[in-house]
C-alpha cells in the first residue's frame, strides 16, 4: 500500500506547476479585463477632446510619472487584497486617458480608426505569439531582465530629452527600440510566471499590460508616420 499512497501524493514539482498555471490564468483573466477601464477611458477623452499635453508638456509628464508611481506603489502594497486589483483597475483607465491623446492624433487621420485597428491587431499578434513561446520554452529568461530594465531606462531618457530637441527621426528610431524592448519584457514577464519567479497575478497583470501598452503606442506612432494619410 505504500508505494500507491506515495504515488498519490502531490510532488513539490507538481504543486508548483499547478501554482505557476493558476497564476498564469488569472494573471490573462485580469489583464483582459484591464482592458475594460482602458477602454473606457480612451473613449472619455476622444469625446471630450481632452488634452493634457497641450497646456504644458513638460508639467504634464512630470504630473504623469507623479501619478504612475503613485499606482505602482500603492498596487504593490495591496496586491495581495481586492484593493490591489481595484487599484490595478484605476490605473488601467488613468492609462486610456492619457492614450486618448494619441487617438485624437490618429483620428485626425483620414485612415486613423484604420491605422489603430492595425496597431491594435499587430499588439495582438505579438502578445499572443511571444506568451505562447514563453510557455512552451523550458529555458529559464531572468538573464534578460537586468538587459531590458536599461534598455527601458534608456530609451524613456531619450524620449524625455526629445521632448526639447524635436527631431522626428529619433521619436521614430526609438519608437521601434520600444517595440523590439517590450516585446521582449513579455517573453521575459510570462517566462517568469511560468518558471515561478512571479507568483502573484496582480504584480504579473501590471507588468504585462505595461508591456503591451507600450509596444501598442509604438506601433501606433509608427504607422502614423509611414502609413498616415493627413486630411
Amino acid at each position: 500500500m505504500q508505494p500507491e499512497l506515495q504515488s498519490m501524493t502531490p510532488s513539490p514539482a507538481g504543486s508548483l506547476a499547478v501554482t505557476q498555471n493558476r497564476v498564469l490564468r488569472n494573471t490573462y483573466m485580469l489583464l483582459a479585463l484591464t482592458m475594460v477601464p482602458t477602454l473606457l477611458g480612451s473613449w472619455l477623452g476622444v469625446t471630450f477632446q481632452l488634452g493634457f499635453m497641450k497646456t504644458n508638456p513638460i508639467i504634464s509628464v512630470v504630473l504623469f510619472f507623479a501619478i504612475a508611481f503613485g499606482f505602482f506603489f500603492a498596487i504593490e502594497k495591496f496586491k495581495n487584497s481586492a484593493i490591489g486589483v481595484g487599484l490595478l483597475l484605476g490605473f488601467t483607465f488613468f492609462m486610456g486617458l492619457w492614450l486618448s491623446q494619441l487617438l485624437q492624433v490618429a483620428l485626425s487621420f483620414r485612415n486613423g480608426a484604420t491605422v489603430i485597428g492595425m496597431a491594435a491587431g499587430m499588439t495582438g499578434v505579438i502578445f499572443f505569439a511571444l506568451a505562447t513561446l514563453a510557455t512552451t520554452i523550458k529555458k529559464d529568461l531572468s538573464f534578460m531582465g537586468k538587459f531590458l530594465f536599461i534598455g527601458a531606462v534608456v530609451v524613456i531618457l531619450a524620449m524625455l530629452a526629445n521632448m526639447f530637441f524635436q527631431i522626428p527621426a529619433l521619436h521614430l528610431a526609438l519608437s521601434a527600440l520600444c517595440v523590439v524592448i517590450f516585446s521582449a519584457y513579455i517573453l521575459y514577464d510570462v517566462n517568469r510566471i511560468v518558471m515561478g519567479g512571479e507568483t502573484n497575478y496582480v504584480s504579473a497583470t501590471l507588468a504585462l499590460y505595461l508591456d503591451i501598452y507600450n509596444v501598442f503606442v509604438s506601433l501606433l506612432n509608427l504607422l502614423l508616420a509611414f502609413t498616415g494619410q493627413k486630411e
